[in-house]
């Protein structure tokens, strides 16, 4: 015999859910609760079919959306993959000041090596060019190039301090080399400046 009674008002109906749900683990209450199988319908195939297709629209407009973001997002990284870097080195008279030891330009040639070893560590696919500045004229030094020893040499080659600087000379060269770089590149310049004015025509 069953040890349930009837109850009016479809009491007892009510009271197997509650015995049913007193049987099942903390993660089926869940889908219980939800009952999600409730939104599902047969078509004439015989395949299960959401009753609100408003879920899947929304769904598929958000990963519209974020795969709009992810392709944004690597085209911005992949242009500024390659960076063509020019330094602007001043060798005007005012390197020569010995303010700093042994010299002002002595320091600059010291930090601009220990930078280019560590440019070309991070940015393995980037390449560096030197200007020189000297008697209010500027100088290309090296072209663009990705060979640090290269850069180092010739720039340890010419440290020699002489004459007014001229930035708006500088600038000009550079603006003129780097005119010819392709668009996904990025275009950068370090100056190491040492005079307190500058020369410009």
């Amino acid at each position: 015999m069953s040890n349930q009674r009837k109850r009016p008002n479809g009491e007892r109906e009510e009271d197997d859910e509650e015995d049913d749900a007193e049987g099942i683990g903390q993660w089926e209450r869940a889908y219980v609760d939800d009952r999600s199988w409730e939104a599902l319908q047969e078509d004439e195939s015989g395949l299960l079919r959401p009753i609100d297709t408003s879920a899947i629209y929304h769904a598929q407009y958000r990963r519209r959306l974020r795969m709009l973001s992810a392709a944004a997002a690597g085209t911005r990284i992949q242009k500024g993959l390659i960076r063509y870097l020019y330094i602007v080195i001043d060798f005007s008279r005012a390197a020569a000041e010995t303010d700093f030891r042994p010299s002002r330009m002595g320091i600059m040639a010291k930090h601009v090596e220990a930078f280019i070893r560590e440019f070309f560590d991070q940015n393995p696919l980037s390449q560096i060019g030197l200007v020189s500045i000297k008697n209010g004229i500027a100088h290309t030094l090296t072209d663009l190039g990705g060979s640090p020893e290269s850069h180092i040499q010739a720039l340890m080659g010419k440290l020699e301090a002489a004459g007014d600087s001229s930035l708006q000379n500088a600038l000009e060269l550079v603006h003129e080399h780097l005119n010819q770089i392709p668009s996904y590149g990025h275009r950068e310049v370090l100056i190491l400046y040492s005079a307190l004015s500058t020369s410009d025509p």
